[in-house]
């Protein structure tokens, strides 16, 4: 890439200054232009970013959004489907191209293992796109190399792995940013606008809507494991199973996968979609960097006999500490928060509020207020401040553990308590035993 000393001494003040710099505890809006001269990054300003995973997501979503950024770089491409992994490479190499005189680009590298890409000096933060149960294994490696993380939703499996994210990245002093868009959206930043600076009063109740899952499948007969894929290194932390289609993805296709609707490899809906309309009503209410004292769930799986055997519905009744009473259910995407003094409802087109004149509100200089920017660009820019992102690990950890308070208090049939501080359960030993395991098999019975 032909990277300047100047830009070498720029990563290793990333790397070892950020130790020296606080975390702040609110999320930092860096005004456009204040990076280089014009409000143009300079040669020096470029970040280079590894793609871990290359699938559906990524090519359609995570990779065209950092090609579009003229202060990013990406330098090289991982997966362990190689048909997924050269398609990778020309999708960068032929945006690249685009702006060479010569029409030819060949600066992306491909690897089949993570830890190589974790190994180059050039690459300064990784986006991983990969199933779910790989999220966390890769983005502690990536600390622990000294990379900053983007990392797709949701972040974790489990809640234990939530707190181990969330203290090595703030141990390690990295930039974290949960890859989730909701907080990008213009009329949900307004949202937020409205109801932390008191615009409905005190919130009192939140309803969210989440679409439902698929139904399930007849299982399939071990299949051979097709010549691009490397089914050890895919499988990684989960159980050992024999390869079907259903299990992984389509062979030389970016269809939703099969993946998605195992309790192998995902939670399913509970944790996928609370990391969006979860997410931005915990934003909205304040209580995003806490939980739940008490929930009560139910929910329903296909039948046994199914292969994908996520939750297909659910409803999760919780309340937090401050008298906040929660309802997460399948419904369609929204969420309805409740205050004294009226009430906002949002979701992917529109926002309303009771009283209407609400929306007309005028956010004063003095009030919290937020920048509309993409979580892509969220995320490089605090690479480059070493600020806190709008999504930072904690966060993430907090939001994506209702899904995980909900989906064990379904497994075990029964309503309980948390304690959102020392997050674990109040007497409950079989509930504490599931904060550090994955689910794995529909509740029995």
């Amino acid at each position: 890439m032909g990277y300047s000393s100047n830009k070498v001494s720029r990563r290793r003040f990333i790397r070892d200054g950020a130790a020296l710099t606080a975390v702040a505890a609110a999320p930092y809006v860096i005004p456009s232009g204040v990076l280089a001269a014009e409000g143009r990054p300079g040669a020096n300003d470029r970040i280079g970013i590894g793609m871990i995973g290359t699938g559906r997501q990524a090519r359609a979503y995570n990779t065209p959004q950092f090609l579009k950024m003229p202060d990013v770089r990406i330098v090289a491409v991982c997966d362990v489907d190689s048909w997924r992994l050269g398609n990778a490479q020309r999708q960068v190499e032929k945006w690249y191209a685009k702006n060479k005189p010569s029409g030819a680009y060949r600066g992306c590298r491909t690897y089949a293992d993570f830890h190589d890409i974790l190994a180059r000096e050039d690459i300064d933060a990784v986006m991983i796109s990969t199933p779910d149960h790989w999220h966390v294994p890769m983005a502690l490696a990536a600390f622990e190399a000294g990379k900053d993380v983007s990392l797709e939703k949701p972040v974790t499996r489990t809640i234990a792995e939530g707190r181990k994210l969330s203290d090595m990245a703030a141990k390690r002093n990295r930039v974290f940013r949960v890859d989730s868009e909701l907080r990008s959206y213009r009329h949900i930043v307004r949202a937020a606008e409205l109801i932390r600076n008191g615009r409905i009063g005190k919130v009192h109740a939140v309803t969210v809507g989440v679409p439902g899952s698929d139904v399930g499948c007849s299982p399939q007969p071990e299949m051979p494991v097709p010549k691009e894929l490397d089914y050890e290194r895919w499988q990684g932390p989960a159980p050992r199973a024999p390869y079907t289609e259903y299990r992984v993805h389509k062979p030389n296709a970016y269809e939703r996968p099969g993946w998605m609707r195992h309790l192998f490899y995902c939670d399913g809906m509970i944790t996928n979609w609370t990391t969006h309309w979860n997410d931005g009503a915990m934003w909205c209410a304040d209580l995003e960097r806490t939980g739940p004292v008490e929930i009560e769930a139910t929910g329903s799986y296909p039948p046994p006999e199914s292969f994908w055997n996520v939750l297909l519905e659910f409803e999760v009744k919780m309340r937090f500490a401050n008298g906040v009473r929660w309802i997460y259910r399948t419904e369609r995407p929204y969420f309805k928060i409740e205050g004294s003094e009226g009430w906002v409802y949002a979701d992917y087109k529109k926002l309303q509020a009771e009283p209407a004149s609400l929306l007309d509100s005028v956010i004063g200089p003095n009030e919290t207020r937020f920048q509309v920017k993409s979580d892509k660009q969220d995320f490089i820019d605090c690479v480059k401040t070493r600020e806190e992102t709008l999504e930072p690990a904690e966060v993430g950890h907090r939001v994506t553990s209702l899904g995980h308070l909900g989906h064990i208090a379904i497994q075990l049939g029964r309503k309980l308590k948390w304690d959102p501080r020392q997050e674990r359960f109040l007497d409950n030993d079989a509930a504490n035993a599931m904060i550090d395991q994955p689910v794995h098999s529909p509740r029995p019975g």
